[in-house]
């Protein structure tokens, strides 16, 4: 039976608060968003520090974004509450150019660099460019994977939308100002130029250019709290649906409809939902004549149509503040204010099983199903909980969970996966989600690895220190109860079961 396990603590940490983590999309290596103005990059292969960015903003650095089709370099842009974006260069050994995580050694020096050099910090990173525009602090940036674009949203309840016309050289394409409130979060589609957005005040909205403008093609509502974080499914995902092959009509005919419609959007929110969106295809999209009257400030195709497909189980307590679709599995992955973490499938109906909670649709308000007339259809699916973890990062809240390639020396096959948060104590943990008889040999395994080496004599030295007595791994599962040892930063053994 599943259960999530803490592998390691990324060290040094933040000494503030941590907001951000991200993947890189090439190399083993993240960087972290933090409060003393600072990005922390680090390796996935030994949890170690590589390197730091600093001097580019005069605020705390809410978030961070790769740059996704970057060769020979890796591009990482930078939104800060002193109201900048900043883009920063570096040289890179194997960026973009194919090569497997565990072919290139993070392990002592960055690749591409020298790991002897005094100036290491100062010099490796280039800060290229300063992006200046935004009226109050940004909240989220991306860049699109499509074309040579950056989103930018911020307090001042704007989008901005800005393309990189040659290296170094940016230019403002677009001013969105529909929100009434906080953007606090932007994300592109993976396979179009479509942009979402999420407010304060409550919505989503969707982007697209439109002849020579970028307008809203489609308003999301139903949330009742702030939206906190938006993002798409992954393309290679969208036929593939877990727990089960496509066997019955219905379900072939569910995999052609999800087909048709593209990637879905997954959204999360105060009122402490999870909720599912998908795209209701146009059946002719040219229309008649009639319908192809002339409008002064956009097509007649430019509108979309998008529904909320279902709702998460619910999990969270307290308001969800992120979430990650694996572009490998279709799992999600959740994380907020409670401090919990929590996975979740869609399944096909009828495959969950062991006490698993499950949902499909959920009603609405009047007993009828969001999907409205393709209720029938929606419903052959469900999501599930895989396994979550409670106080992920002890009594601190949980502000980002992330999906990211496996790639230390305990990784057992290419595709494996591990979670990564990031939290209000400025750590960056993380876990891995595995079958339960092997979480006891992957403890082992784990005070190999530079990260977590520590006996058990030190375990009960540093209990002793906290004042709480060392607990073996039964009575952990037991009380579900988690042992950490926040001394070195480490987490040995913290496992949750099924709920």
């Amino acid at each position: 039976m599943p259960s999530i396990t803490s592998l390691a603590t990324f060290t040094p940490s933040c000494n503030a608060r941590a907001w951000l983590t991200s993947p890189h999309p090439h190399l083993p290596i993240v960087a972290t968003a933090c409060s003393d103005k600072t990005v922390r990059i680090y390796s996935t292969q030994n949890f170690q520090q590589q390197s730091t960015i600093s001097g580019g903003h005069k605020r705390s650095i809410r978030s961070c974004a790769w740059r996704p089709n970057s060769v020979g370099e890796s591009v990482l842009a930078t939104g800060s509450f002193d109201a900048s974006a900043g883009i920063w260069r570096r040289w890179e050994d194997g960026a973009g150019k194919g090569k497997a995580n565990a072919e290139i050694d993070f392990t002592s020096g960055l690749a591409g660099g020298d790991a002897d050099k005094d100036d290491e910090d100062e010099d490796e990173w280039k800060f290229a460019v300063i992006l200046d525009g935004h009226d109050s602090e940004i909240k989220s940036l991306a860049f699109s994977p499509t074309s040579p674009l950056l989103a930018t949203c911020s307090r001042d309840k704007s989008v901005w939308i800005w393309e990189e016309l040659d290296e170094d050289n940016f230019e403002t394409v677009a001013v969105l100002q529909d929100h009434e409130g906080d953007v606090k979060c932007v994300a592109w589609h993976p396979g179009e130029e479509l942009l979402a957005s999420a407010s304060y005040d409550d919505n989503v909205r969707l982007w697209r250019e439109d002849v020579d403008d970028w307008a809203c093609c489609t308003l999301l509502t139903g949330h009742g709290g702030t939206v906190w974080w938006v993002e798409f499914e992954g393309t290679e995902m969208v036929a593939k649906i877990g727990g089960g092959d496509v066997a019955s009509e219905e379900q072939k005919a569910l995999v052609q409809q999800r087909e048709k419609a593209g990637s879905r959007l997954v959204s999360c929110s105060d009122d402490q939902s999870i909720r599912v969106w998908r795209k209701v295809p146009k059946e002719n999209p040219d229309g008649t004549p009639q319908q192809r009257l002339p409008s002064i400030w956009k097509n007649s195709n430019f509108e979309e149509e998008w529904v909320e497909e279902a709702r998460l189980p619910s999990v969270h307590e307290r308001p969800v503040l992120a979430v990650s679709w694996s572009r490998k599995t279709g799992r999600v992955a959740s994380t907020g204010s409670d401090g919990k973490i929590a996975v979740y499938e869609e399944r096909w109906t009828g495959s969950a099983a062991n006490g698993d909670v499950a949902m499909g649709d959920a009603p609405s308000s009047d007993g009828s199903a969001h999907n409205g007339s393709d209720a029938e259809k929606q419903a052959i699916t469900e999501w599930v909980v895989l396994a979550e973890i409670d106080n992920a990062h002890d009594v601190f809240e949980v502000n980002h969970v992330v999906w990211a390639p496996r790639a230390d020396k305990g990784k057992v096959h290419d595709e494996e996966e591990v979670l990564i948060s990031t939290g209000d104590d400025g750590e960056v943990r993380l876990s891995i989600r595995t079958q339960r008889r092997w979480a006891k040999q992957i403890a082992h395994e784990s005070k190999t690895n530079s990260a977590s080496l520590l006996a058990k004599e030190v375990v009960d030295s540093m209990c002793k220190k906290r004042r709480r007595p060392y607990r073996t791994a039964d009575q952990k599962a037991k009380d579900n109860t988690q042992s950490t040892t926040k001394g070195n930063r480490t987490v040995l053994l913290a496992q949750t079961g099924w709920r």
